[in-house]
């Protein structure tokens, strides 16, 4: 029996999680999954340039366990383009560190920590709302 996966931390969800060739309809292309973790791990390492080690406490997992992990991912996005396929952003053993929310209204972003609510806009003060860690199954858990 293995060992119960750890949660892996991540520090806020993405704000795109679909990615495709262009001029090619959806519905006919092969899906990869990233998980959450996976992209956390390219956006530490490949985006910020952090070490291995710096990544790997960042997640609050082993640098062994951090190296599987680019791993994987980067054989996940060389295979997206390399042969044309969806990208989705979804799953994985993750908790985030911080929230997004996005104004429907005015197309604002603002980051929040997990335990905060935001009920309008603090631009325009439209309730028109949505939290992007609840998308993933997160934000009321954590509130």
């Amino acid at each position: 029996m293995p060992r119960p996966q750890k949660e892996r931390k991540v520090h806020k969800p993405p704000i795109y999680t679909r990615f495709k060739p262009t001029g090619v309809a959806a519905k006919g292309l092969k899906q990869i999954i990233l998980t959450l973790d996976e992209y956390e791990a390219i956006r530490l390492s490949d985006f910020y340039g952090m070490s291995q080690e710096e990544a790997s406490e960042e997640m609050e997992i082993s640098r062994p366990t951090f190296t599987r992990l680019i791993e994987t991912a980067r054989k996940k996005m060389a295979d997206f383009l390399i042969n044309g396929k969806l990208l989705s952003l979804e799953g994985g053993n993750i908790h985030f560190r911080n929230n997004v929310f996005k104004c429907e209204d005015c197309g604002q972003l603002f980051t929040t920590s997990l335990n905060t609510e935001i009920k309008t806009c603090p631009n325009c003060e439209s309730a028109n709302i949505i939290n992007l860690a609840g998308g993933f199954g997160h934000g009321k858990c954590c509130i």
